[in-house]
């Protein structure tokens, strides 16, 4: 994911940090991040706090990073 912002942390999951001008702006994309995972019946984590979202992401069932992942990290990353 080269120049997406996207770190591989640990060999284990995605990562990237997401800044806004203030807490309501980083709510609210959390909200329709949170809603393309259910779309994609994919849930990240998330950890919200003002105006900064760190999203990390990983297949479960694997214990790993797999197409999926980066597929909804793409996705996260059209709604910027």
């Amino acid at each position: 994911m080269s120049g997406s912002g996207w770190q591989v942390v640990d060999d284990h999951h995605l990562q990237k940090v997401f800044e806004f001008a203030d807490f309501i702006n980083a709510l609210q994309f959390v909200n329709k991040a949170g809603a393309i995972c259910e779309q994609m019946n994919h849930h990240a984590d998330f950890a919200l706090s003002w105006g900064k979202v760190v999203i990390k992401t990983w297949t479960h069932s694997e214990n790993a990073i797999t197409d999926l992942d980066h597929t909804l990290a793409a996705a996260i990353d059209d709604l910027e």
